[in-house]
């Protein structure tokens, strides 16, 4: 960790002022609590003066930063990013500490985002803070994308983008949230791993949608509505979609293979020839290498009759999937179809991304983070991957060709568990080395 007691103290400090701010974010604006967008705003202010006195600092989309740090030159600039925004938090009662009270316990800072993503958006601005308060002036112009819907939209982030352009902003990097330093991810692999994501899943809202006749409880007919979407769910469930290595995964597979015990090591050295085999064979090693081989489905919403004895005369089930890369929307959609085969059975696109493109890693800005990586956390394996969540890159990878997902942090598998979950938590001594990262990286531009 850093020798900075001073500077440790302050950004941990920080970090537990903005998780104590809860700010929600919902689909429906006026369901969010503006003033808590507007304290955590104030509260940046408060905890990081240099960084608002010495930069640019635009308020847009309402409650988004967007953010200019000039450096010795606009040319090939960087833009790192988080988000101001927190999923909620579900049963309060199911938390070891209030998610809300910032707790520290046991070496964690307990509480909703302190992994994702205020974790990430504190490390930034304590990099930066610190570096302005030593009179560094970064070689290249750094731009700070902080978005403030990335739960439920990432309106925000497609705002930056556009502001960007107009103003003629060619980023040679981009760097936002993503895959961390893990242990254990994958058979055979005992190396701490820092898992940067090069590309990411499409992510597709699907409904199912069924209608009948409704009526009294006590007089039902077969295969109402909420029976067939009860047959189409588990039809998704019965019938997954069919698993596929690409690209990325294949060059994760082989970057581990020097790090990996037989047989794995052998296996995963020759994954390009040995990809249809990996492909049927990683789904069944658990949830997490699954993911990475197939398009996935999860019905995450029910709706269906409004009282107990009453007959549904339309049920819905709502279907989050994450599109594999080489696939489409379109491909999943029809996909969809053919597997619920049931024209009584409406499937309705409520939104989509198709997959990103895929970020070289062979040229200077993925060695950059590789560089940085060996200078901070010494012995730890960096490989590329499919990032499987959704991200505001997704919006800059459109335009840019190098974006990378990656947060610099340790993070177990119950660490991994927790986001979104119950008891997210953060270790200080992880986060104080993601500060450091952040730090090793701008002065490395």
């Amino acid at each position: 960790m850093s020798g900075d007691m001073g500077g440790d103290d302050a950004a941990v400090e920080a970090l537990r002022a903005l998780i104590r701010i809860p700010t929600v974010s919902s689909w429906f604006r006026e369901e969010e609590d503006r003033d808590a967008f507007d304290a955590l705003l104030s509260e940046l202010a408060s905890r990081f003066p240099r960084l608002h006195a010495a930069c640019e600092v635009e308020r847009i989309a309402g409650d988004a930063l967007l953010v200019r740090w000039r450096g010795r030159t606009p040319e090939a600039p960087v833009v790192l990013m988080a988000h101001l925004d927190v999923v909620p938090v579900g049963d309060e009662s199911a938390w070891t500490h209030p998610p809300f009270a910032a707790e520290l316990d046991g070496g964690f800072v307990w509480g909703r985002g302190s992994l994702d993503c205020k974790g990430s958006l504190v490390a930034i601005c304590s990099a930066v803070e610190q570096l302005l308060a030593e009179g560094v002036v970064p070689a290249r112009d750094v731009w700070l994308s902080f978005g403030c819907n990335e739960e439920v939209s990432g309106g925000a982030a497609k705002e930056a983008v556009r502001l960007l352009r107009e103003r003629g902003v060619d980023a040679w990097v981009v760097l936002d949230e993503g895959g961390a330093i893990v242990q254990g991810a994958l058979p055979g692999v005992a190396a701490q791993t820092a898992v940067i994501g090069t590309t990411e899943k499409g992510t597709v809202d699907v409904e199912l949608v069924a209608r009948g006749d409704g009526g009294h409880a006590s007089a039902p007919k077969r295969m109402g509505a909420t029976a067939r979407i009860a047959r189409a769910v588990l039809r998704l469930e019965r019938h997954p979609f069919p698993a596929r290595l690409p690209d990325p995964t294949v060059d994760m597979l082989e970057r581990l293979a020097p790090h990996a015990s037989a047989p794995y090591s052998r296996v995963f050295a020759r994954a390009r020839r040995l990809r249809p085999l990996l492909g049927r064979v990683l789904p069944r090693l658990g949830h997490e290498p699954a993911a990475m081989a197939r398009t996935t489905t999860a019905v995450t919403q029910l709706s269906g009759s409004p009282g107990a004895n009453v007959i549904a005369a339309e049920a819905r089930a709502h279907v989050n999937m994450r599109v594999m890369v080489g696939e489409t929307v379109d491909s999943a959609l029809e996909r969809i179809r053919t597997v619920v085969r049931d024209p009584a059975v409406e499937v309705v696109l409520v939104s989509g991304d198709d997959p990103s493109p895929v970020s070289p890693t062979d040229d200077d800005a993925y060695r950059l983070l590789e560089s940085t990586l060996a200078g901070t956390f010494p012995g730890v394996v960096p490989v590329p991957y499919v990032m499987l969540a959704a991200t505001d890159a997704r919006h800059f990878h459109r335009v840019w060709p190098r974006v990378y997902r990656f947060t610099p942090f340790r993070m177990s598998a119950e660490q991994r568990g927790s986001i979104h979950g119950v008891d997210e938590r953060i270790g200080v001594g992880d986060f104080l080395d993601g500060v450091r990262w952040y730090r090793r990286l701008l002065e490395s531009l």
